[in-house]
């Protein structure tokens, strides 16, 4: 089976609308879902071919719970991996800043959430590496190491000087 575009999303679809639908997991990793051609298996180890003829979401990527196929009785969706990260909380917007500044030359992508997110904190978000982990440890700066899926998959930061 080859999908050429996503069928929308399974956040959208209420619960009488997937009453009795198999549901199919296509497992992908962050890095994964900014790719449009590739070669997939389903949880049911079933084989897909993904040829996107378009950007899947609004920013372009696949995301948690697109729809890659439905029909009456079945759906195949992705299903986003956990991506290894660190949950930096700075104390306030002079730590911020120095972290910031510590990490900038890096070039690290990092996510920012708001104490309105599923963190209910101010925090910033970036793919573990243990020399960040030691930046931050002998700073003194607050942090967690958490598996999460994150609602935009890391890039590699592209950058000029």
């Amino acid at each position: 089976m080859i999908i050429d575009s996503v069928a929308g999303n399974l956040a959208d679809l209420t619960d009488d609308e997937t009453a009795g639908l198999h549901i199919e997991r296509v497992p992908l990793a962050g890095a994964d879902l900014v790719k449009r051609i590739q070669r997939v298996r389903t949880d049911h180890d079933r084989e897909i071919g993904l040829r996107l003829a378009a950007p899947a979401g609004p920013d372009g990527d696949l995301r948690d719970g697109d729809i890659l196929h439905r029909d009456d009785k079945n759906l195949i969706v992705v299903a986003v991996e956990a991506t290894d990260v660190l949950v930096i909380a700075p104390r306030g917007i002079t730590e911020m800043g120095r972290v910031a500044h510590g990490l900038g030359n890096r070039h690290l992508q990092a996510q920012f959430f708001d104490a309105g997110s599923e963190y209910e904190a101010e925090v910033m978000v970036v793919q573990y590496d243990h020399t960040v982990a030691d930046y931050l440890d002998h700073h003194g700066v607050p942090y967690t190491r958490q598996d999460r899926v994150m609602p935009t998959p890391f890039r590699h930061a592209e950058h000029t000087h």
